[in-house]
């Protein structure tokens, strides 16, 4: 497994109960050496909660592309903005565990990596809008499944 991690979600399709809410939740589970790569949640902002082990996380700016990291222990919280690229990844020499609360009902997903190479995109027109080369690009489409 590429990622080593776990989402228990309790968005609107899979929990009705947070229907009208304006909020939802999750547990995350991250294996040592796990991450959850560059990705948006296009509709809510998200709290992280650790709850066990170390999550290195971070956030990028959209006006500045500023990076904001932080080293998250037990007990620790982080916040990343509607929309922002981040990601999560453990640090740590144990398993990691967070809860995640989301400020809308269905927060939505679109994992960069897999956006760009998972995907039936032409490899040659991904090598001009991310200006990666031919093999770079056909690697990532093989490893992620993309096609094209």
């Amino acid at each position: 497994d590429l990622i080593k991690e776990a989402v228990t979600p309790a968005f609107v399709g899979q929990f009705p109960g947070v229907n009208g809410l304006g909020i939802s939740a999750a547990r995350l589970d991250i294996a040592m050496g796990g991450v959850v790569p560059l990705h948006t949640h296009p509709a809510a902002s998200e709290l992280l909660f650790v709850t066990e082990g170390t999550i290195l996380a971070g956030f990028i700016s959209s006006s500045s592309n500023t990076v904001y990291t932080k080293t998250l222990y037990k007990g620790d919280i982080m916040v990343f903005p509607q929309g922002l690229l981040h990601y999560q990844y453990n640090g740590g020499s144990s398993p990691a565990v967070a809860l995640v609360a989301f400020s809308g009902p269905n927060p939505g997903l679109q994992i960069t990596d897999y956006a760009l190479f998972a995907n039936n995109l032409p490899s040659a027109v991904v090598e001009k809008v991310t200006f990666l080369d031919d093999a770079q690009v056909k690697k990532l489409k093989s490893v992620l499944g993309g096609s094209g």
